[in-house]
């Protein structure tokens, strides 16, 4: 039973300390002295009692049972119906507050949306070996799995596809996207994809990014991206992870001493004359480091967490200024953390403003007193679906034509979302930062 809600979740963990008293149970009963006559007549009972307790249409179904699995590939995805109770899939080494979340906003989608005719069962599993027992364990045609979280854990779910079952995972690997397996997360391509488009014509962008999974990603697809937009790519610069040469690629992105060395020479030229326009033209000029003659009229910084906090600042002091140059980031900079940074202000970033998910955020911390993630909308949009799902009574078939028709929205927190190639995909809006906060520009 929830000790918030008024409802229950069924959960079953299977501690080593069960095994362990169930080993000694049994090896003390084993060396225990028995009365064999009277043994021999108990077992004759028990025996007795089993026999009467099987017929042939029981033995039948046992049969049936066998050899469903055997027919399954041959049945109709049509005719298999969904499976009513929902395995959650916990590994014992995922981020304990993750988890704590997931849980608690599983079990507040249930009991806000009414749920009642579907169970969700939580499973906790050691490692791969035991997520599989687990998975194997329940695998029945129509089943649906939610998780796992992390992507180590993913990589086998694609051997139970045959089993015509579905995996809903957090994992953000777009190689898992295949056959049975949905990804829920926040995939920068699908942020990048919206945000280019949102650019015009005459947009010039240059991309700096770190050289770590998450930079070479954005690097990645970035080509792709661009050749669908209006924009075009002029210029990229990557630094070190730990930000050693950080400044040393900034200063090369945005041509600083090319620059420097211009404003430099415009300085003696306006020095060596003595009239008054000449005078007053160069007494602006010494406000300034360099010129303001950039190549690029927006700057991508591929970064997060903060390692943003420090870059961001470092385009400024190396004069690249945000009221010429467009700043711009991904979904990772949805945060409050970044809303006050100054040299932040101003810059624009794909997502959904905080009013789509303000009561979710309030009624969570209600109950739970505790702050929401921004990871936890994922969670609770999931439930949504699956409420839609099994409200409409649909088979798997029926959800698997659904899940793969990119022209089917589902209304969740994060905006309206689909599927495309098996990855959650949103349609987001365009958020400008401005004094700790951020509005919608498009």
């Amino acid at each position: 039973m929830s000790s918030k809600l008024p409802i229950g979740v069924a959960t079953i963990e299977r501690p080593l300390i069960i095994l362990f008293i169930i080993y000694v149970f049994i090896f003390i009963i084993s060396c225990t002295p028995v009365n064999l006559s009277k043994q021999d007549t108990k077992n004759t009972q028990q025996t007795t009692i089993s026999e009467k307790s099987i017929d042939p249409k029981s033995e039948k179904k046992v049969i049936e049972k066998k050899e469903n699995k055997q027919d399954i590939q041959n049945k109709s995805l049509d005719d298999v119906v969904l499976d009513k109770t929902i395995i959650a899939l916990f590994a014992k080494d995922d981020d304990k507050k993750t988890t704590k979340q997931f849980l608690n906003t599983y079990e507040l989608g249930i009991y806000n949306l009414g749920i009642s005719d579907v169970v969700i069962q939580i499973e906790f599993f050691e490692d791969e070996n035991d997520l599989r027992k687990i998975i194997e364990k329940n695998l029945l045609p129509g089943k649906i799995f939610l998780g796992p979280i992390q992507s180590k854990y993913s990589n086998i779910l694609n051997n139970y596809c045959a089993d015509e079952v579905i995996f809903f995972s957090y994992s953000s690997k777009s190689s898992l996207a295949t056959d049975c397996i949905y990804l829920l997360n926040f995939f920068p391509k699908n942020e990048l994809s919206q945000l280019f488009l949102y650019l015009n014509d005459d947009a010039r962008v240059a991309l700096l990014y770190p050289e770590n999974e998450y930079g070479y990603l954005i690097n990645s697809f970035i080509d792709d991206i661009i050749f669908e937009s209006p924009a075009i790519l002029v210029n990229r610069s990557s630094y070190k992870k730990d930000l050693s040469n950080v400044r040393e690629s900034i200063k090369e992105l945005g041509k600083y001493e090319l620059r420097k060395y211009e404003l430099n020479r415009q300085k003696q030229i306006l020095f060596s004359k003595k009239d008054e326009k000449s005078k007053k033209r160069l007494k602006k000029l010494e406000r300034f480091k360099t010129t303001s003659d950039y190549d690029f009229t927006h700057i991508l910084i591929a970064d997060y967490g903060l390692n943003l906090l420090q870059v961001a600042p470092l385009l400024q002091y190396y004069d690249i200024d945000p009221n010429i140059v467009q700043f711009m980031g991904t979904g990772v900079i949805d945060d409050k953390t970044f809303f006050y940074e100054p040299s932040l202000q101003g810059a624009i970033f794909p997502g959904i403003p905080e009013t789509r998910r303000i009561n979710i955020i309030n009624n969570y911390m209600e109950i739970y007193e505790d702050e929401f993630l921004r990871i936890s909308t994922l969670p609770y949009d999931l439930i949504g679906l699956i409420n839609f799902i099994y409200t409409k009574k649909y088979k798997l078939g029926d959800v698997i034509k659904l899940l793969n028709n990119p022209n089917k929205r589902f209304d969740g927190i994060d905006g309206n979302f689909y599927f495309k190639d098996n990855m959650i995909e949103r349609d987001l809006n365009i958020l400008k930062i401005n004094n700790g906060n951020s509005s919608v520009i498009n």
